[in-house]
């Protein structure tokens, strides 16, 4: 599928919001002004842009403890977004989700879980869904290069070849499991060799390439819509910053390392991509940088002046009184 230049430009807008969205975060983190642990993407916009562009309206995801950017991937609005990480009540989880439990149905987010693999089942869950009521969507589970070695993610990635249910496991190997490289704690070269074991396709790309990301998505989507079950795929990433926030992260990589990466940045190498390509000017990269920093401080001032949930509220929408 051959994309458009708008929407090629609309991939270069979402990868720079997850940016800037990230970067303004992380400075509120420091300032006292957002609480709680603060898993942050920076450095691995390309994966969720490029794994939700090849999605359709209708197709669900699943999050886990790192998920800004698939949220804004998705379509979230990131005032409301904002808010949720300050508790505010117009949060898109009223303010009770936070950075790690984020949801928002009306884009088909069905949420986030801060324990590690704990989110597969779910994605499962959803594909089951989708295969007994007939129709065509898939269910994406985003996981790092840790949580393969979770029990979860082995009977996650069987259940759902066995019954070749329309899910897309999305790796996002940004090297670390915390602190530990992921080839210290497995035997293979990629998380993806592992699919091999289930029967199913395995494919590593290179997670700073969105439009690698891109096409190997809509590839295991087609595979997915058309009944032949699930697709293991591992996107090669790095995250710039530290497992969370205030993770000393100098102890265990060393800035030769992080800079090596930041050689490879996804963003930057898209917009010069653009340019050659025409389909941008350095001129209009320009200006829609500014948008994006536009958008955010006015994302900032919304969460600022919202309210705080009402102390009354606290249960609600945390139990459900019926299943109908």
């Amino acid at each position: 599928m051959g994309l458009s230049n708008t929407q090629l430009i609309d991939i270069y807008r979402k990868m720079l919001t997850i940016r800037v969205f990230e970067s303004e975060v992380k400075d509120l983190f420091a300032k006292g002004k957002i609480v709680g642990a603060l898993h942050l993407s920076i450095g691995q916009e390309a994966v969720p842009v490029g794994v939700c562009t090849a999605l359709r309206k209708g197709d669900y995801i699943v999050s886990n403890h790192r998920g800004h950017g698939h949220c804004i991937a998705m379509g979230v609005d990131v005032k409301h977004m904002m808010a949720e990480l300050f508790g505010k009540e117009p949060g898109i989880c009223k303010g009770k989700g936070g950075s790690m439990h984020l949801a928002d149905f009306s884009v088909g987010i069905l949420g986030a879980s801060a324990i590690v693999g704990a989110n597969m089942p779910l994605a499962v869950g959803a594909g089951l869904s989708i295969k007994l009521r007939k129709t065509d969507q898939v269910s994406v589970a985003f996981f790092g290069d840790g949580a393969s070695n979770q029990g979860t993610f082995h009977e996650s990635i069987n259940l759902a070849a066995i019954w070749d249910l329309p899910v897309l496991f999305v790796c996002e190997n940004n090297q670390y499991a915390e602190s530990t490289p992921f080839l210290k704690v497995m035997r293979v070269q990629n998380v993806a060799d592992r699919a091999v074991a289930y029967g199913v396709p395995g494919v590593t790309v290179d997670g700073m390439d969105v439009m690698a990301v891109y096409e190997a998505t809509l590839k295991a989507c087609e595979r997915a819509r058309s009944g032949k079950g699930p697709t293991l795929l591992e996107c090669k990433t790095y995250r710039y910053m530290g497992h969370e926030e205030g993770d000393p992260w100098i102890t265990y990589r060393s800035e030769e390392e992080v800079e090596q990466w930041k050689k490879k940045d996804s963003i930057q190498s898209f917009r010069r991509h653009l340019i050659e390509k025409k389909v941008l000017t350095d001129g209009k990269a320009n200006v829609i940088e500014e948008e994006v920093k536009k958008l955010i401080t006015g994302a900032i001032k919304f969460a600022e002046e919202s309210p705080w949930p009402k102390p009354e509220e606290a249960l609600k929408d945390v139990f459900v009184s019926s299943y109908y």
